[in-house]
C-alpha cells in the first residue's frame, strides 16, 4: 500500500559534488542549490502531460532557476616531458 504524498518530502543529495535540496510536494518538485532560493521546479501535471510540455516546462524552470554552473573538467595528464620535470623536481 502506498503512502498519500500530503505534505512536502524533503531531502539532500549530491550533485556534482554540491549539495541540493529536493522537495517533493502534491504540487510537484523542486530541487534547489543549498543555501539558495531559486532552484528549479517542475509541476506534477507537466510531467505527466507529455514530452512537449515537460520540455516547456523545464525550460522555463531553467530560466526561472539559478545560473548553470559548468561541469568541472578532468585535469589534463601530464606530458611525458612534464612529467620528467615533476619527478626531477621531486627529488
Amino acid at each position: 500500500m502506498t503512502t498519500k504524498l500530503d505534505t512536502q518530502l524533503k531531502r539532500e543529495l549530491i550533485v556534482l559534488g554540491k549539495p541540493y535540496t529536493l522537495v517533493i510536494s502534491p504540487n510537484g518538485l523542486a530541487l534547489t542549490p543549498k543555501g539558495k532560493r531559486k532552484g528549479y521546479e517542475l509541476a506534477w501535471v507537466d510531467l505527466v502531460s507529455g514530452d512537449a510540455a515537460l520540455a516547456v516546462a523545464l525550460n522555463a524552470s531553467l530560466a526561472r532557476g539559478p545560473k548553470p554552473e559548468p561541469a568541472p573538467t578532468k585535469p589534463l595528464r601530464p606530458t611525458p616531458k612534464s612529467a620528467k620535470r615533476a619527478r626531477a623536481k621531486a627529488s
